[in-house]
């Protein structure tokens, strides 16, 4: 298991935050410099804010992968969770009860190992193609999330990027270095008032 730490200062009090996703937050087909939490690791330092990225994301990676993976990424403290999970659940029509239940399970284990713990979970889409009430149900798993945990929540990751050939790799699915820049911004949006927030 590899993953990317992110930030060229480190100090004791220094606090973690972990990108919990797949292949959009490992940065598929781009270098990692590139991907989404690097750059957002970049307006981290440039703010001045002592925190460093912990890039768990994994290509392929679905809600029970990432469930599986907890226990051992809970070993270290986990100041903010950024969890990006979900989409390669809905492209493999796993059973949308099951991909709830395990966002669910992800977020109650950070919790009760730090129930300090500032969440951030980030809204989805799949493509119609799957049929409107999976489409719509699946949506609504992240709001729903969001709501009943208390968390924060970025309504669609891919804002601005999805369905757009200029800022997409030839598979339409992973965003180009371009498309990268955009998710950062839009999930800095988000996740800047959190890191503010962090005592």
């Amino acid at each position: 298991m590899f993953f990317f730490f992110y930030s060229t200062v480190f100090s004791q009090d220094q606090k973690n935050i972990v990108f919990l996703g797949n292949s959009l937050t490992a940065g598929f087909g781009v270098e990692p410099s590139e991907a989404y939490p690097s750059l957002i690791q970049n307006k981290i330092d440039q703010a001045g804010l002592n925190f460093k990225i912990i890039n768990a994301g994994i290509s392929g990676e679905t809600t029970s992968g990432g469930l599986r993976r907890m226990d051992w990424l809970l070993k270290q403290k986990i100041d903010v969770l950024v969890l990006e999970l979900g989409a390669n659940d809905g492209l493999r029509g796993i059973p949308l009860n099951l991909t709830k239940e395990n966002l669910q399970a992800i977020i109650t284990k950070t919790k009760e190992k730090y129930p300090g713990t500032k969440i951030l979970i980030a809204g989805m889409e799949v493509p119609p193609n799957m049929g409107e009430t999976y489409t719509t149900t699946f949506r609504k798993i992240f709001p729903d999330l969001a709501k009943t945990n208390g968390i924060e929540r970025i309504p669609f990751l891919l804002e601005g990027v999805a369905d757009k050939p200029d800022l997409n790799l030839s598979d339409g699915i992973h965003p180009k270095p371009e498309g990268h820049k955009i998710v950062a911004e839009t999930v800095w949006k988000y996740l800047k008032p959190i890191l503010q927030s962090v005592k």
